[in-house]
């Protein structure tokens, strides 16, 4: 998920005594649309405490709606488990990886650019692009902030969200993107290579090395962002990435499932390749 678990504990306590100090009748989770207009009203102002402008809550969060299929999906999780080859040739495929290389061709300036500064070869980030969104081709279509607010009321992991959903909100704030731009996956994923929006914030950057980025419409900046993700996460310049080999711990940073780490390594040498 690459979220900030410690701001969720903090904001856990801080948005508690705000709600219940905002309206004793609104409840503080739930897993139906029953009172979750009460909840949304309330934690607006919980984000304009937190330093949300009024303008920007209002603008972001106006046709935030509660969306039982976002819950469908992160209550039916499996987590990815099981048969590593199965999964790695469902996802390494003949056409996806002579895509890759085309990608690695078709970027190689960008791509060169960051792997002199952030020591991450273009491999190993065009396997997590095509990994994660086939190459910027699927982004996903679920309305960021009604994903986030539908977590966020949900009790099981509501303090978690509600720090993504304030992170959302800033992303507005600072001018990164706008509403209608924030549509990603049904956690709140955005971008081509998929961050929350607290690593967004955090890792974000231009592909010339500035604050930001774009990573919804900007393949460069999504490829620079995660680079940077992955340096601030221990990644050694120079250094392999297979299981076993100093940067696959790394990788497990990404995404912690093994499976998919290990697929993203295997991808990564599949394209390396002549």
């Amino acid at each position: 998920m690459r979220a900030r678990v410690t701001r969720a504990l903090a904001f856990a306590v801080f948005s508690a005594a705000a709600i219940c100090g905002a309206s004793a009748n609104a409840a503080q989770c739930g897993n139906s649309a029953d009172g979750f207009g009460a909840w949304l009203e309330d934690f607006k102002q919980v984000a304009i405490n937190d330093g949300v402008s009024p303008d920007v809550v209002d603008s972001a969060l106006a046709t935030a709606n509660f969306d039982p299929s976002v819950l469908a999906h992160d209550h039916g999780q499996a987590g990815l488990q099981g048969n590593y080859a199965a999964f790695a040739a469902r996802h390494i495929t003949a056409g996806r990886i002579k895509r890759g290389k085309t990608m690695l061709i078709a970027y190689a300036e960008p791509l060169e650019r960051i792997e002199q500064r952030y020591g991450v070869p273009g491999p190993v980030l065009v396997a997590i692009w095509g990994l994660e969104t086939d190459f910027g081709s699927g982004l996903g279509s679920y309305p960021t902030f009604s994903a986030l607010a539908t977590l966020a009321y949900d009790c099981r992991r509501g303090n978690l969200y509600r720090a993504e959903l304030i992170d959302a909100l800033m992303i507005v704030q600072r001018g990164l993107l706008s509403p209608s731009q924030m549509r990603g996956a049904w956690a709140g994923e955005l971008g081509q290579t998929q961050f929350m929006p607290s690593a967004y914030l955090k890792y974000g950057v231009s592909s010339n090395g500035g604050h930001g980025g774009n990573l919804i419409g900007n393949s460069a900046d999504a490829l620079a962002s995660t680079a940077n993700f992955l340096q601030a996460h221990g990644w050694q310049r120079g250094a392999r990435w297979d299981e076993g080999q100093p940067n696959f711990a790394t990788i497990l940073e990404w995404n912690n499932a093994p499976v998919y780490a290990k697929t993203i390594a295997e991808f990564a040498d599949r394209l390396a390749e002549p």
